[in-house]
């Protein structure tokens, strides 16, 4: 199960790692690898939330996301993107930036750290307002109660986290964003950009995720309709019940899609901390979305997240946290080594708790 689930994430290692040593050496191999485990550290929380997700949908559908999904993974957002970033913020044409990107890598670098700011807005409102429709739904599995419990009588209020996420935004562009981080040590005032970025980021969740659950609940009432007309010993109701599925099943897969995207968003800024080479971050970043993706597949198929309940808690705690950090990332840098832990610790101790949970039900029973 697990060779097979992750034969694909080996192959793409193997080429992945031959590309860079055919490209710069062996010195490139190094640098893959250790982008590679980059990616994978900051993006752990990203697959428990894929298979909250994913666990919803068709066999044909999981390998959608593994197949398009991660073709848009490797080249959309660790190849496209930052070159995109670049060609926006510096009002340049794409080819003009690909040719800035491969001849002056340095130069290449400073755009992009100057147009952190709006990345990170967007990123991190999209990630916030995860979290918050989380922690504000009330639900049967509680993880730490004493927040929780109190959370999600809150969440009764309508709107509630769009409130809240935009006094987040509001409070971060009149503070980090007034004296933002740029390349060379310098601050300069991004107020205006983080404001825009940041509302495209919760209109983005609104609309995606919007229309996800739309179709997801036109679905089930589709199947309950369907069921009682077989019960009734009726037909016809299965064409249109096989529609509406693709429908919902397309939107929640556009959904993970932007999910990947925003969460990918610290993995291409923090890989300009290793090296300013778009070929070897493509490379490094890519093979490290390949095994975000096939252990997204792997907690789904194994039904990970039924017998560990606490794993999607700790995941979304996860999320809001880098969603916290990308906000202050604004004005101050953050080692991505910190952003990786938090992440991993958070996922550790609900992976812990389940364990022990799973436990003293063994011993009650």
């Amino acid at each position: 199960m697990l060779v097979k689930t992750f034969r694909w994430a080996f192959a793409v290692t193997a080429l992945g790692l031959a590309a860079g040593v055919l490209y710069d050496g062996w010195t490139a191999l190094g640098l893959v690898a250790i982008l590679a485990v980059l990616e994978v550290s900051l993006s752990f929380d990203n697959a428990v939330i894929n298979a909250g997700i994913l666990k919803k949908m068709s066999a044909f559908w999981q390998k959608i996301f593994l197949t398009v999904g991660i073709v848009i993974a490797v080249f959309g957002m660790r190849l496209v993107f930052p070159v995109v970033i670049v060609a926006v913020s510096a009002r340049l044409s794409p080819w003009s930036a690909v040719h800035l990107a491969v001849t002056d890598k340095n130069r290449y670098e400073e755009l992009v750290t100057d147009a952190h700011p709006s990345i990170a807005a967007f990123g991190g409102m999209f990630l916030l307002m995860i979290f918050l429709d989380f922690v504000l739904e009330d639900r049967d599995i509680k993880w730490l109660g004493a927040v929780e419990r109190p959370l999600a009588k809150l969440g009764r209020v309508d709107m509630l986290s769009v409130c809240v996420a935009l006094i987040v935004l509001l409070v971060s562009s009149t503070t980090f964003a007034a004296h933002a981080h740029q390349h060379g040590g310098v601050h300069a005032d991004k107020a205006q950009t983080v404001l825009v970025s940041g509302i495209a980021g919760l209109i983005t969740y609104l609309v995606v995720g919007g229309l996800s659950g739309y179709f997801e609940n036109r679905l089930e009432a589709a199947e309950e309709r369907e069921h009682e007309a077989a019960a009734a010993e009726r037909s016809g109701g299965s064409r249109p019940a096989v529609a509406l599925a693709g429908k919902a099943a397309f939107f929640m897969f556009l959904y993970l899609e932007v999910l990947d995207a925003s969460f990918s968003f610290d993995g291409v800024i923090g890989a300009f901390a290793i090296t300013n080479d778009i070929v070897l971050m493509a490379l490094g970043l890519g093979i490290g979305a390949m095994y975000v993706r096939s252990l997204t597949v792997y907690l789904v198929r194994q039904g990970t997240l039924d017998d560990y309940v606490y794993l999607e808690h700790g995941a979304h705690y996860a999320i809001g946290a880098l969603a916290v950090i990308l906000l202050v990332t604004i004005r101050y840098q953050i080692s991505e080594i910190v952003t990786g832990l938090i992440g991993v610790l958070l996922i550790a101790w609900s992976f812990w708790s389940s364990v022990r949970r799973n436990k003293a039900l063994e011993d009650a029973g």
